[in-house]
């Protein structure tokens, strides 16, 4: 997947959804009767489970019944379908998106493993984006009711939860300022350093990465013309920055790279 030490349970999903695509469930999300231990799951510190006691992991465990494979470019939920179940990316990589009146998608997000899809039904009890899998992925399916019953219940849970949501907002606020004040230039590079960091945090090398996503959905997220993140891809390689080949980069210059970014300061 990306650069890195390979992730045993990682291989083993991917195993899994490149033998479903071979059968031809393409184009269906399958729903596997697996059940998957919170307290064994490689991605428990980025996900839910952060310090809760044992007897909070079972309770937990007893929630999350079941996972999903979701086959690359198949969807999970649409927007305006009906709210019920949050999913935990367990392997592989999301977009969310929502559509204009003129029927083109803006890309509002991108989802790693160990991140949740599908807190934006929560006010409405309607899905407000679509999520479309970039490549073989699967969830873990967190049905929202019990998940709030059980939250009432452990503190560390609730504020686990809290600190999730927050880091949502934070992460709204982030793309606003992306939009709104950065050069092209200053919004591409903190786009990159933001995936890099992500992947970090999961183990993966913070400077060799794979983009699951097209230079038009980096653009659509971004908030610019394909041929403007081209042009910035190559320029970026130009001046040393990093090598670009094709969907595989590898960070050269970190450091420049921040300069770019805090020179929107």
């Amino acid at each position: 997947m990306f650069t890195t030490v390979p992730n045993p349970t990682a291989t083993k999903d991917q195993d899994l959804a490149a033998a479903a695509r071979k059968n031809g469930a393409v184009t269906q999300v399958k729903a596997d009767g697996l059940k998957i231990a919170c307290s064994s799951c490689n991605l428990r510190d980025l996900c839910l489970p952060v310090g809760l006691s044992s007897k909070e992991l079972e309770q937990l465990d007893a929630l999350v019944a079941k996972r999903r494979t979701v086959p690359r470019g198949e969807t999970l939920f649409r927007s305006g379908d009906a709210f019920d179940t949050l999913y935990a990316v367990r392997t592989g990589f999301f977009k969310t998106s929502v559509a204009h009146e003129d029927g083109r998608d803006q890309v509002t997000g991108f989802q790693m493993a160990g991140e949740l899809l599908g807190l934006d039904g929560i006010s409405t009890e309607r899905h407000a984006c679509d999520a479309v899998a970039l490549e073989d992925s699967q969830v873990c399916i967190i049905p929202y009711e019990a998940l709030e019953n059980l939250s009432r219940e452990s503190t560390d849970l609730q504020r686990q939860f809290h600190r999730i949501m927050s880091r949502e907002i934070v992460r709204d606020h982030g793309v606003m300022l992306l939009l709104g004040s950065m050069r092209a230039e200053e919004r591409l590079a903190a786009f990159l350093l933001n995936l890099t960091q992500r992947l970090q945090a999961r183990g993966f090398s913070a400077s060799s990465l794979v983009l699951r996503m097209t230079r038009e959905e980096i653009g659509s997220y971004l908030g610019l013309k394909l041929e403007t993140v081209s042009r910035t891809f190559s320029k970026f390689q130009d001046e040393g920055l990093m090598e670009v080949k094709q969907r595989q980069i590898r960070i050269v210059d970190q450091a420049g790279l921040h300069r770019i970014v805090h020179s929107a300061a």
